[in-house]
């Protein structure tokens, strides 16, 4: 069996997050999104990968990535020259996948369950795909299945008076018969070659299509509020280790896991879950927490900062507190008023107050 990431698309209700660089690169708990499937397909034991680039940053996703070999798969690189939906894509790999069923995740989903059991269950069935479905609050903005007694009568892509509040996420099981339907799909009004057009099609044609329902956590990252909840999730399950230093009068309480090289000063106190990388310097006299991830190489002095992530390379330095923020890379933000601030801001900005 192999896998499939999509990781292109412009990342528009990011910026300017994603001016930059593609939004599956953007960091969750210290960690690139996309690497959260890379890690959920090794652990349902698929090791060969494909992953689909284009547009601003496609060079980063390779340099990253490279050719697997750190993240113990095999990864080859299908480039995709515009955005011209999920099931473009999904075609765009045929002569990869070669025959065999493929796994097929969007770059940009956090499940924190593993697939291996979905995996499994669809090896052993005789299904032309499976789907993972999610109950919802807002069905109107994901494509949506229509299931009675357990059986998907209709699959569709955003309906107005959606049949049912399961979504359907962005894991799919495939065979290779979905090549076939693809190749004969219609493009939507959006311009765009629908993954949920072309399983409706597989139902119409009388292929079979299985579905789990996810209970646990799923999320599609799309805003800047998904990826802050979706930093709060996995930090709490994260097991808590201190492999830097701290100074005296420091406190540390809750779920915290600190880089090596990481200083923290006098005064200072860290509430998790926080996760701080590598060659940090937190404080002096730094409040971090909760629900708070930090970069490597950053510097954060005499600020609050609460339910936010600070990516790498930033220099923070003031007396005020950053809340339910995103702050890019290699930022820096130099303040002298108390004043709570609310920050979204791309790679290498800089900011003096």
């Amino acid at each position: 069996m192999k896998g499939i990431i999509l990781h292109g698309g412009h990342g528009t209700r990011l910026r300017p997050l994603t001016h930059t660089g593609p939004k599956q690169l953007l960091p969750i708990a210290n960690k690139p999104m996309s690497q959260y499937c890379v890690e959920s397909l090794v652990n349902a034991g698929i090791i060969d990968i494909a992953i689909i680039i284009g547009g601003a940053g496609s060079n980063k996703v390779q340099e990253y990535y490279g050719n697997g070999e750190k993240f113990g798969v095999k990864i080859s690189y299908v480039f995709q020259d515009s955005p011209r939906g999920i099931a473009h894509a999904i075609r765009l790999c045929k002569e990869f996948v070669n025959g065999e069923k493929v796994v097929v995740f969007l770059g940009d989903n956090i499940l924190k369950k593993s697939i291996a059991d979905y995996v499994k269950k669809f090896n052993d069935s005789n299904a032309s795909a499976s789907i993972l479905l999610c109950e919802v609050d807002n069905p109107t903005q994901f494509g949506i299945a229509d299931v009675k007694d357990g059986v998907i009568k209709k699959i569709m892509e955003k309906p107005k008076n959606p049949p049912t509040n399961l979504a359907v996420t962005g894991i799919y099981l495939l065979t290779d018969t979905i090549f076939d339907i693809i190749d004969r799909l219609k493009p939507s009004w959006r311009n765009e070659y629908e993954i949920t057009d072309a399983l409706q099609m597989l139902l119409e044609e009388g292929h079979k299509i299985v579905y789990n329902t996810v209970t646990d956590y799923w999320k599609d990252t799309g805003t800047p509020h998904d990826i802050i909840h979706a930093n709060h999730v996995i930090l709490n399950d994260m097991k808590p280790y201190f492999d830097g230093t701290k100074e005296e009068n420091v406190i540390i309480s809750g779920n915290v896991m600190v880089g090596a090289g990481t200083v923290i000063r006098n005064g200072s106190k860290i509430i998790g879950p926080v996760i701080i990388g590598k060659n940090c310097k937190i404080g002096p006299n730094s409040v971090i927490g909760p629900n708070i991830s930090i970069g490597d190489d950053s510097k954060i002095s005499g600020c609050n900062i609460e339910n936010s992530i600070i990516m790498s390379g930033c220099d923070i330095d003031g007396d005020f507190t950053i809340k339910n923020s995103i702050i890019a890379f290699n930022c820096e933000i130099k303040k002298s008023d108390t004043l709570s601030k609310i920050f979204l801001l791309g790679e290498g900005t800089k900011i003096s107050l």
